[in-house]
């Protein structure tokens, strides 16, 4: 992975999901929570109806059920 791209996925892991701040080490708490952030950050970027930052979007998916749906591309009637 090129130096920028690393150096912009740890800034949006650090800013929208706050990483540096974490304070999981038991066991493979931290490398389980790294895999889930990395996994919610490309869904939200994916997701391209709400043209927002992805920590404005990681907020409004847990506002909204819908959006939450949306992001994790599950069809409801």
């Amino acid at each position: 992975m090129p130096w920028d791209a690393r150096k912009k996925l740890h800034w949006v892991l650090d800013v929208a999901f706050r990483e540096d701040e974490c304070r999981k080490r038991a066991g493979n708490a931290a490398e389980n929570f790294a895999m889930v952030r990395h996994i919610a950050t490309n869904l939200l970027k994916q997701e391209n109806s709400l043209k927002k930052s992805i920590n404005v979007k990681r907020l409004q998916a847990g506002w909204d059920n819908s959006y939450l749906m949306k992001v994790l591309g599950v069809n409801t009637i």
